[in-house]
């Protein structure tokens, strides 16, 4: 059976996109105010950090499933 690989990268990004998901949620039922411009420090501070790490694991793991034929 065939597993994927994990990649925190990818999970960190996910969940800054769904904080941003939920702020405007929120806003949309009446709960609290969300103004527009919220969403720029947490989509591209969620992107930045989700680069920062998995260029971070690219560099724990190094390239050894490279020499396997893996990617």
């Amino acid at each position: 059976m065939l597993r994927h690989e994990f990649q925190p990268g990818k999970l960190v990004a996910g969940l800054f996109l769904t904080a941003t998901a939920v702020a405007y949620a929120g806003d949309a039922g009446g709960l609290w105010d969300t103004p527009w411009f919220a969403v720029v420090p947490l989509v591209v501070g969620g992107l930045c950090l989700a680069g920062a790490i998995a260029v971070l694991t690219r560099g724990i793991r190094g390239r050894s499933g490279a020499e396997d034929g893996q990617r």
